[in-house]
């Protein structure tokens, strides 16, 4: 079977449920791959005329900013307990450095952490729960969330449907090796994302370590 024959057999509306379920549950804290399925899922819109690219960036937005608010919800009722049970049971995403390098963006930030983070893939797991637990005001959370939550989602599936169409229209004749190159682009720039990412946590635990006025100890003198 041709691959476009295949594509056009996927339904759309399964499209929709899954891009908006995992991005919901990636926002609501829990660690999940939300930024590539909706990655993958804009770029197979742009193979399969039956997937609205629309419906697919409204879905993915929707799920952003209802799990924000769930996650939001569920911080503010937990409190800092919650954090610290997260941290035992995922200390890879909750731990103790991780939780400190979010809390400081906030401080930094204030209510821009919660659209920021939407970019940034330590933070978006993160977003909605601290916010919850540091008390931040709902409004002022509700409105980032609601921006952060269109312009990422809105905005990669508009830039990466494109991507798809342009490689399509360039190498019509192989459809497949269209389909190739732009999920290698689409992997790529993830790559690139989660790496900036990771940069910036260890710069900012760096910073935490050198606290200012620190005195190392002196060594003990020898016998």
């Amino acid at each position: 079977m041709h691959i476009q024959e295949w594509l056009e057999t996927v339904p759309a509306v399964s499209i929709y449920v899954l891009v908006g379920l995992v991005i919901g549950l990636e926002s609501l804290g829990i660690p999940l791959p939300g930024e590539i399925i909706l990655v993958s899922s804009a770029l197979l819109a742009s193979q399969n005329h039956q997937i609205d690219p629309l419906v697919l960036g409204a879905c993915a937005s929707a799920g952003a900013i209802i799990g924000d608010s769930i996650g939001y919800a569920i911080g503010r009722k937990g409190g800092r307990p919650l954090l610290a049970r997260l941290g035992r049971r995922f200390p890879k995403h909750f731990g103790e450095q991780n939780v400190a390098a979010a809390e400081r963006s906030f401080q930094k930030w204030g209510m821009w952490a919660v659209f920021f983070g939407r970019f940034v893939a330590l933070l978006r797991i993160f977003a909605g729960p601290l916010a919850g637990v540091l008390q931040m005001p709902y409004w002022k959370f509700l409105t980032a969330n609601v921006l952060g939550g269109i312009v990422w989602a809105g905005g990669t599936t508009a830039v990466i449907y494109y991507v798809g169409v342009v490689a399509e229209a360039w190498l019509k004749r192989f459809s497949w090796l269209g389909l190739v190159l732009a999920v290698l682009v689409g992997l790529t720039s993830m790559l690139v994302i989660k790496q900036r990412a990771k940069k910036a946590a260890a710069e900012a635990e760096a910073e935490a370590g050198a606290t200012p006025g620190t005195v190392e100890p002196a060594a003990a003198p020898a016998e």
